[in-house]
């Protein structure tokens, strides 16, 4: 049986295990990690200035945007296989919660390059997929050379990025150093959207900022900073919202594309994006945009 390794905990991630994963998962058997990741409990930060008022989860997404959606249990190309897959996803353990995809899952990373080129040995992967952050770049690098060591065929599954369109007013920069750069000139009331580890890069910057992120971020951080526990995708409402309560004046994120609900907001109200730019991904990888364009190279392999 065909064996896949997919790389990451990304929506993409997660569906193209849903599609790929045999037998079809059912909702009432979720996954079971391999090895749980023994991480301390959620802190509860307090921002230090000014006082929190409205830090509550945004609204439900609406069902076609969900990471907790039903995905399509099988994709139209994978019925047609003879040949049933097994779908291993590997997560890198940096969230206490993840949302755990179909078929088999590890958790943990794998030592390097070297730990990589040993796995995909010592299980067999016929093929490999880099389904991680766009900003993965050190991740996508070790797959990349691990593919070339042990010849295992790599596909890399990136979503496509934003696009500047009418009315907008972004400001690309290469890294998190340059975002940072433009402070506070662009702006003095911040939207943080860049994750958690991030945020340091911001940490000696003379401006407030509303930092959103799934887990909590430690030190080093800005000294006037408000911290908003949550998971996208979000509401063009919600995001809306945030920027109205908060009187936020500059938008900072990294472009990972997806639900592009906060560039729409912030556009609404003239506010500057400052747009960070992906890292290139190493050369000569087979790329895809979607899960159905990868399932479609894997059947055309093994179907």
């Amino acid at each position: 049986m065909p064996r896949v390794l997919i790389l990451g905990g990304t929506t993409e991630a997660r569906a193209l295990a849903t599609a790929l994963a045999s037998p079809p998962a059912t909702p009432t058997a979720p996954p079971r990690p391999h090895l749980a990741p023994s991480s301390p409990p959620p802190l509860h930060l307090t921002p230090s200035y000014p006082p929190p008022s409205h830090l509550a989860p945004s609204s439900p997404p609406p069902p076609h945007l969900g990471p907790s959606s039903p995905l399509p249990s099988r994709l139209p190309v994978i019925n047609s296989l003879a040949t049933p897959l097994t779908v291993i996803t590997s997560l890198a353990g940096r969230t206490s919660s993840p949302l755990l995809p179909p078929g088999e899952v590890r958790i943990g990373g794998f030592g390097g390059v070297a730990g990589l080129i040993a796995y995909l040995r010592t299980a067999a992967i016929d093929v490999l997929v880099d389904a991680t952050h766009p900003f993965a770049a050190g991740i996508s690098t070790n797959a990349a050379a691990a593919a070339a060591a042990t010849g295992v065929p790599l596909i890399a599954l990136r979503r496509p990025g934003w696009k500047e369109g009418p009315g907008d007013d972004w400001h690309r920069v290469p890294d998190l150093g340059g975002a940072a750069a433009l402070l506070p000139d662009l702006g003095r009331r911040v939207f943080l959207t860049t994750g958690r580890q991030g945020i340091a890069a911001f940490a000696t910057v003379d401006a407030w900022f509303l930092a959103r992120s799934v887990e909590p971020p430690a030190p080093p951080m800005p000294a006037r900073m408000a911290v908003m526990l949550d998971r996208g995708p979000f509401t063009l409402d919600s995001e809306r919202q945030v920027l109205a309560t908060h009187h936020i004046d500059v938008l900072i994120t990294k472009d990972s594309g997806g639900s592009g609900a906060k560039l729409i907001a912030a556009r609404e109200r003239g506010i500057p994006v400052v747009m960070v730019d992906r890292p290139p991904l190493p050369a000569n990888v087979v790329t895809a945009s979607s899960a159905e364009e990868v399932a479609d190279l894997i059947g055309r392999s093994f179907g």
